[in-house]
């Protein structure tokens, strides 16, 4: 018998109020140890639904559960599911309140209840985590973009959630700061995080995740994802186009450089490792 998903919502269906269905009857699950991209055009749910995983939302109807165990709504049911579960908004600010880096890292820990000690040390281990330890002090008003995004995600961090959600975390970053979050992010993989990115990048994404997650007007795909975003009918529904990396694995196959069970390329310098070399001149 197979364990039971990290996170899961089961039939779940939300309406804001005096408004239609957003999601109805969705099945959605988060394996451990699992990076997962969320994709979709906008206005199919993915907030609605990363805010029902976080417990921001309730569902109208079905269940949310961890490892298998339903979801309780009052205090203490909501503080294990964000001991578990934590959200990290699109725009920092939208999240960031404090009058300094340390401060706001430190809000969700503190609210923890827990002692001075075990606060200080998670803030620490946060900010390192995300290379803004220099940065404990400054005003959060006198942050970068990309050092409040990193801001926000500590403050995430320091909570030690099993599950880490980003709505659109390289949004608005520049190639540099793209790269450095990645690292970030595969570091916390590393240390036993699961991490589930909403994106709108289809490149992005296949070169990231594990799976891939579409969400459609008719109800959420999920599959390993050089696989699913190889699906035209369903990337079509999802408002995306098809990532070069799917595109290019194709011509490699049609040229022979690639077999039916070779996978793909996931980066320019994998399908630069792929070409042919020219033969070397006598």
């Amino acid at each position: 018998m197979s364990e039971p998903p990290l996170v899961a919502l089961h039939g779940a269906s939300f309406a804001y109020d005096d408004g239609p269905l957003v999601l109805d009857g969705l099945d959605f699950e988060v394996r451990e140890g699992r990076a997962l991209a969320l994709l979709g055009r906008n206005g199919t749910g993915k907030t609605t639904l990363m805010r029902l995983l976080s417990g921001g939302l309730r569902p109208r109807a079905g269940r949310l559960t961890v490892e298998g165990e339903p979801v309780s709504y009052g205090r203490a049911g909501l503080t294990r599911l964000r001991t578990t579960v934590q959200l990290v908004v699109q725009d920092p600010d939208d999240q960031l309140f404090a009058a300094s880096v340390g401060q706001d890292v430190s809000f969700g820990p503190l609210n923890l209840g827990l002692p001075d000690t075990e606060v200080r040390a998670r803030v620490a281990q946060a900010l390192a985590a995300l290379d803004i330890t220099a940065l404990a002090d400054r005003p959060t008003h006198l942050l970068s973009y990309g050092q409040r995004k990193r801001t926000a995600i500590a403050g995430a961090v320091a909570m030690r959630p099993r599950v880490l959600i980003l709505d659109e975390p390289t949004a608005g970053l520049d190639p540099d700061g793209q790269e450095r979050l990645l690292g970030t992010l595969e570091g916390l993989r590393a240390g036993g995080t699961t991490v589930v990115m909403a994106t709108h990048d289809v490149d992005l994404a296949l070169r990231w995740a594990d799976d891939a997650a579409l969400l459609t007007p008719g109800g959420v795909h999920t599959g390993p994802v050089a696989a699913t975003l190889a699906r035209t009918d369903l990337l079509a529904r999802a408002g995306l186009r098809l990532p070069w990396g799917v595109a290019a694995a194709d011509v490699l196959r049609a040229q022979g450089l690639l077999t039916g069970t070779d996978s793909g390329p996931r980066t320019p310098e994998e399908l630069a490792a792929l070409a042919p070399r020219p033969a070397a001149r006598d």
